[in-house]
Order: structure tokens, then C-alpha cells, then sequence
């Protein structure tokens, strides 16, 4: 007999309809009716009355709504792709909706930073892995859910919305939740496979971010493919050892979700981080260019989290550390390359 709360007899619910959560949006509809969650009226009737999201077509099959509890008692199955500064806001103006039984997978490339209440990140300077949550994390702290996972790979947005190939990794704790996303993901131009180190996974789609913005900046400088190899190789060293340092597993980041995701963002202007580091290189002001982007570059945040965390655990990160002086602190992309190209990597691996 069927179960009463079968996700295949109820619609799938996505909350967040930017480029990311329009395209997966998609993708679901082509095999379950999917209810979709925005909290702007005019984007929800736009979807209701002409199965559009900021004027591009979506599967008519797709539902908007402005209401969590509606979405959470028609979904049994909820993807959470929302930018990481409104994460823990959303998740919690749905937490009274979520119980055990529904089954959440984010695809938020983000961190969250966790401090006592009245502290910010400007008053302590260091912080630890404990002031540091992923977005599974923050969805098991301030809700019930229980059996929670993460979509992380090479996913560039508008590619996925035009339906070429792509693939996808869903990580969980939970067998059970890799297996139902491969069931509503998979088509024949999307591969989705599964990993159980799920911090891991949502590493390897944060930190590489870092890597990405400072792609950007090369290609905004006129450096050719031999310098973004060296900058892609070291990164990849230092997103290991960030990770790892987090509790994540080497496998995972190099892996679909690590590497495969580091090389396709640090060669795409569709990207938004490589976009920041592309137009920083080429004199524009950060603040000038984050009130002219649509949608967050995540690895800004990550940036400011990870020069706070590699200071209170006494690493080295020089990547990370001299993007955060290009970004807050007006160290010249020159000065910065120069800096790099002088650091003394001794080994080539040395973490394998």
C-alpha cells in the first residue's frame, strides 16, 4: 500500500526562483508537478499568469506560491535554493511548516557565520569552525527536518536553463535522500550521482568561489591560460586544506563537486564570482559592482568567513588571504599576483 505522505503522489516544492532555482525548477517539472516559493508577489503571479520568471519562459507545470505552509503540507520533498544571506531568514519563516517527514535538499553555494547574540564577525577578528555553519547545518539547527542533503557541481544557471549537458551531485547522510534526487533529477542530459560526505560537498561549492573571483581577475588583466592553470592547481591545494580543515573529505573535493565545479566557474564569464574578480581587475570599485550584479556572488562572504578562520587556526591560505586585501583593504590585483608568484610552494601535491 502506498504511503499517504509519498513524495510521488505529491507536487515537489522549490523555494527561490533566481537563475539556479528557475533552472532546477525546470528540470523537476519535466517528471512532478512542482510548487514554487517566492516572496515577491509580482514574481509568483508572473509565474501563475504567464509561466515566467523576469520574463523567461518556464515549464507551465510549475506553481508559484507566497505562502511556506502551503508549500510545505503540499510537498513532501523541498529544495532550498535561496542565496545564503536570506538562507537562515527563509528557513526559518518555514521551520513551524517542516516535520521529519519531509525530505530538504539545498543548492546554496554559501556559509553561514554563527555568533552569540550582539557580536560581529568586525568585534572578534579570529573565529573558529564552531561560528561557521553550512546550509544543511543551518537547516538542522533551526528546524526538525532530519533527513536534509545538498545539490553541488559544475551548474552554471542559464546553461541548465537551456537544457545542454550538465551533471550534479546530491550528498547526503542519508542513502534514501541521494536515491530521491536522482529519481527527480536525472533526465538524459543531466547525470546526477551521489556522495555521503555531504560537508564535504558543500565545501568544495563554497570555497570554490575564492578560486573563481580570482579567475576573474586574471582574464580582467589579460593573463593567459598558463597563469589561470598555476592559479587553478595552487587553488585547488588551498581549497583542500580549508576543507579539510572544516571536516570535509579530499575525495569530495576532488570530485564532481570540487574540481569539476572549480574548473567550470574559474572558465565562465556566466559566472558571478569570476564576474567580480573580471571587473575588479579592471578598476572597478567592489561596492560599484555589487549594486550593478542581479544576484549575490557568494564567494565575497566566503572570502571575509575564511580570512577570519585560516587567522584563528594560525593556516595559511594566501589565495584567500590577498583576495581579501584586493577586496576590503585596496591591495592592488598587481601587487596581489606579484605576492603570489613569490610565495614559496616548495611541493607541488602534499596532500595525497
Amino acid at each position: 500500500m502506498t504511503s499517504k505522505n509519498s513524495s510521488k503522489e505529491k507536487s515537489i516544492g522549490v523555494v527561490g526562483m533566481g537563475s539556479f532555482g528557475t533552472a532546477i525548477a525546470n528540470i523537476l517539472a519535466e517528471k512532478s508537478n512542482v510548487i514554487a516559493f517566492a516572496r515577491r508577489a509580482e514574481v509568483v503571479d508572473e509565474i501563475n499568469q504567464k509561466h515566467e520568471v523576469d520574463g523567461l519562459p518556464i515549464h507551465p507545470g510549475i506553481i508559484g506560491t507566497i505562502d511556506p505552509e502551503f508549500l510545505c503540507r503540499s510537498c513532501d520533498t523541498i529544495f532550498f535554493m535561496i542565496p545564503s544571506a536570506a538562507f537562515q531568514e527563509v528557513i526559518r519563516s518555514f521551520s513551524p511548516y517542516l516535520y521529519p517527514y519531509h525530505l530538504v535538499i539545498h543548492g546554496t553555494k554559501g556559509l553561514c557565520l554563527d555568533l552569540p547574540e550582539g557580536q560581529k564577525l568586525e568585534d572578534l577578528g579570529k573565529i573558529t569552525r564552531e561560528n561557521i555553519l553550512t546550509m544543511s547545518e543551518v537547516i538542522l539547527k533551526e528546524t526538525v527536518a532530519i533527513r536534509v542533503g545538498c545539490l553541488a557541481g559544475p551548474n552554471l544557471a542559464r546553461e541548465l536553463y537551456e537544457g545542454q549537458p550538465a551533471a550534479t551531485v546530491v550528498a547526503s547522510k542519508y542513502n534514501e535522500v541521494i536515491l530521491e534526487g536522482q529519481r527527480l533529477l536525472r533526465t538524459d542530459k543531466f547525470q546526477v550521482y551521489g556522495n555521503s560526505d555531504i560537508v564535504g560537498v558543500e565545501l568544495s561549492g563554497v570555497l570554490k568561489n575564492i578560486i573563481a573571483i580570482a579567475a576573474g581577475a586574471l582574464a580582467g588583466m589579460g593573463l593567459g591560460e598558463n597563469a589561470k592553470g598555476l592559479l587553478i592547481s595552487r587553488g585547488m591545494v588551498e581549497l583542500v586544506y580549508l576543507g579539510n580543515a572544516l571536516g570535509g573529505s579530499v575525495k569530495s573535493f576532488i570530485g564532481l563537486a570540487g574540481i569539476g565545479d572549480l574548473v567550470a566557474t574559474c572558465n565562465s564569464t556566466l559566472s558571478r564570482n569570476y564576474t567580480v574578480g573580471y571587473r575588479l581587475a579592471k578598476g572597478e570599485k567592489l561596492e560599484d559592482i555589487q549594486a550593478t550584479m542581479e544576484e549575490v556572488a557568494e564567494g565575497i562572504n566566503t572570502i571575509r568567513l575564511m580570512k577570519a578562520f585560516v587567522e584563528g587556526t594560525g593556516m595559511r591560505a594566501p589565495i584567500t588571504e590577498n583576495l581579501y586585501k584586493v577586496l576590503f583593504e585596496d591591495l592592488k590585483i598587481e601587487e596581489a599576483l606579484q605576492y603570489l608568484m613569490k610565495y614559496p610552494f616548495n611541493v607541488d601535491v602534499d596532500f595525497l
